[in-house]
């Protein structure tokens, strides 16, 4: 009877010991289910202001959302703007790296820059690259090869084709002004693109380096005592970020200008003809996505431009007594009337 009761209390024991382990697990996987899961951080680097290029963080934004991310709910973004002061970016980049953010997205050359120099162990996007091979941000297009992938814009290739509508636009044509920014990544392969292209047409390129705010009304004035029949505006964030001082620059010195992005002719300029910043600020988010689900940018091609749109400005057009030929209308994208 002692051996039949020493038995049963052993099973006993080894029951409740049982129980207990089995409660135990299950309050163990109870609280790890609780716990909150990480919410993914992402860094956002711009030389300008969130005021300059609205539409353009909208488009991220929606990219963001198409694929399942709702700020401030899934997904949190630091966001750090130069305010059009370049000299601000390795600041604002180590910010983010100090942070320790899961990837940053840099929306240009310059910003590419600061981040690059950030760091080599967080992911990279760019938002947009005029040329990220030249540039020393990537080793190829095909295989980056290190922290940093996205998209590139082909804008040094695009300025000869500004210059092309120019010489369509403007009767007899043989001096032009190139408004730049020798600071800016790739600002010199866009000047020899423009340079050859001027030797097919027989134009005259005068360069004019702005490098600051104050630069701007004087190479407008340098322009006009050179008697340059019109102006090329080449990827600057300087440039960008006071579009409508250029833009109202240009009318008052009766200017006929193009521009390398579409903003300017939304706030009165003439022209532009480029890529489409908002549909490469939406794919950005897809890059973003495969980063966080595990990819490495070195594995992720960077991609090529594949819309192209070229913005007319009638009103512009008419208040410096120019008439745009039907032949270039009939190829705009968008006409503002």
């Amino acid at each position: 009877m002692k051996a039949v009761r020493s038995q049963w209390s052993v099973v006993s024991k080894s029951v409740l010991s049982f129980a207990l382990c089995a409660m135990l697990l299950v309050l163990c996987g109870s609280a790890l289910a609780q716990q909150p899961k990480k919410v993914p951080r992402i860094g956002y680097l711009a030389a300008t202001s969130p005021s300059i290029n609205p539409t353009r963080i909208e488009a991220f934004r929606q990219g963001l959302l198409d694929l399942g991310y709702i700020e401030g709910k899934n997904i949190v973004v630091e966001w750090r703007f130069a305010e059009g002061k370049p000299d601000r970016l390795p600041t604002l980049a180590a910010e983010l790296v100090r942070l320790k953010v899961d990837v940053i997205v840099s929306g240009g050359s310059t910003a590419n820059r600061a981040a690059k120099d950030a760091t080599s162990t967080i992911p990279i996007v760019m938002s947009q690259d005029n040329d990220p091979v030249a540039n020393g941000f990537v080793a190829s297009l095909a295989r980056p090869g290190g922290n940093i992938t996205g998209l590139a814009t082909l804008r040094s290739e695009l300025s000869g084709k500004r210059l092309e509508i120019l010489t369509e636009i403007v009767p007899k044509l043989s001096r032009v002004a190139v408004l730049g920014s020798s600071s800016n990544p790739g600002n010199g392969q866009s000047l020899k693109e423009t340079e050859l292209a001027a030797r097919a047409f027989g134009v005259k390129i005068q360069y004019l380096d702005v490098l600051g705010p104050s630069d701007i009304k004087s190479a407008f004035e340098a322009a006009s005592n050179e008697r340059a029949g019109a102006v090329l505006v080449l990827a600057s964030p300087i440039l960008n970020s006071r579009r409508t001082q250029v833009v109202e620059l240009a009318a008052k010195r009766r200017l006929p200008a193009v521009y390398d992005r579409r903003e300017f002719v939304e706030d009165g300029g003439l022209m532009s003809y480029g890529v489409s910043v908002f549909d490469l600020d939406r794919r950005t988010a897809i890059y973003v996505d495969k980063i966080l689900k595990g990819a490495k940018p070195a594995d992720l091609p960077v991609e090529q431009p594949i819309k192209f749109e070229l913005i007319i400005n009638l009103k512009a057009a008419k208040q410096i007594g120019l008439t745009i030929p039907p032949n270039v209308l009939a190829r705009a994208d968008r006409v503002i009337r």
